[in-house]
């Protein structure tokens, strides 16, 4: 699919030619990563942020904003929890926390290494190359980075400079990945001042980035920040988009990992999760964060899964049940990631 097919699909509005696109991505699903939903248990353990992105709650212009920072213990406590729901990957995202050092976490992921079977996924923001290698190190599998969009114009608008430091995103997906972790990424969908060109444009770099997980959901601002008050036209941050966006990165990009993330099921519920699995996703992220903390983690409002019960796991398995989808077993690596490795190995036994 080129960038014009791409686009057109973006803006396409019939119902019936909507249909088409969602059962092509469900069928491309089906053949390159199967029919199980593997599930990520998510534990948000800080909500400290030293960025002032414009759309978040937990930025540090936010100073009315209850700040925790969970303990080791805690951690392992959402591990062990995981475990016990059958889940084959531990989450653990933050805020961009300074007060966290790389050599606590990766004591917490040798520790959720040697006492699970989990895979350790990372999202705690831009560090450093000597923590990320460390990290690696200790056990963690994968890492996710949203470049948030390829319009460096608007990424620098909604991600004002750290002490006068550039970001670039895409330099360091590529240092993940030299480093041997699965890597992830994604955008936001509807950033004001976003054209469909730049959505786009998003979509084809997912495939040329070679990524092997890909998130992409709503932008749903923070009412504390100043996206909040723009009234700039832009792509619709609606659950349709979304869903367009995930049946053509499935398309895009057939063997990556793909969540129907919780910012689409903050739209329409439950069902935001299911339509997203019936049109390319294949990964849910169930949120396993301890209750006393779940709200304070306010990155925008109404988020999905806050108020979630202790009957919450059992239905959402009975309603991948439902749609004729299985519960993934194990970690679940991407397809996208096993083959790269696979051909790596073969490629240095034939160097020697």
């Amino acid at each position: 699919m080129n960038f014009s097919e791409i686009h057109n699909w973006l803006r396409e509005s019939d119902d019936r030619r909507l249909e088409k696109l969602w059962r092509t991505a469900d069928d491309v699903r089906r053949r390159n990563v199967g029919d199980e939903v593997h599930l990520r248990g998510l534990t948000e353990f800080s909500n400290h942020c030293v960025r002032r992105c414009a759309y978040c709650g937990l930025g540090a212009h936010n100073s009315g904003l209850e700040h925790y920072r969970m303990n080791a213990d805690e951690i392992l406590a959402c591990a062990g929890r995981a475990v016990e729901l059958g889940y084959g990957t531990i989450v653990l995202q933050s805020g961009q926390d300074s007060g966290v050092s790389g050599q606590w976490l990766a004591d917490v992921i040798e520790r959720i290494r040697r006492q699970t079977p989990l895979a350790v996924t990372l999202g705690v923001g831009e560090r450093n190359a000597e923590e990320f290698a460390l990290w690696r190190q200790a056990g963690a599998d994968r890492y996710l980075l949203r470049f948030e969009t390829s319009d460096r114009a608007l990424y620098e608008r909604i991600h004002p400079d750290l002490d006068g430091v550039r970001s670039d995103r895409i330099a360091i997906l590529h240092q993940l990945r030299e480093l041997g972790y699965e890597g992830g990424s994604g955008v936001m969908i509807g950033l004001p001042g976003q054209t469909y060109e730049t959505l786009a444009r998003d979509i084809e770099l997912f495939g040329e980035l070679d990524l092997d997980m890909i998130g992409s959901g709503p932008f749903i601002p923070s009412p504390h920040t100043p996206s909040a008050r723009s009234d700039e036209k832009q792509v619709p941050n609606s659950e349709i988009m979304s869903y367009k966006v995930i049946a053509l990165t499935r398309i895009i990009c057939p063997q990556a990992n793909i969540p129907a993330t919780t910012a689409v099921a903050t739209l329409n519920g439950q069902a935001g999760y299911e339509l997203g699995l019936q049109r390319g996703a294949n990964v849910i992220m169930p949120n396993i964060t301890p209750p006393r903390y779940r709200a304070l983690y306010d990155i925008y409002p109404a988020k999905a899964g806050v108020e979630q019960d202790e009957d919450y796991h059992s239905l959402l398995k009975e309603r991948i049940l439902a749609i004729g989808r299985r519960v993934g077993a194990g970690r679940g690596d991407s397809p996208n990631y096993i083959n790269r490795r696979h051909a790596n190995k073969e490629a240095a036994t034939c160097a020697r």
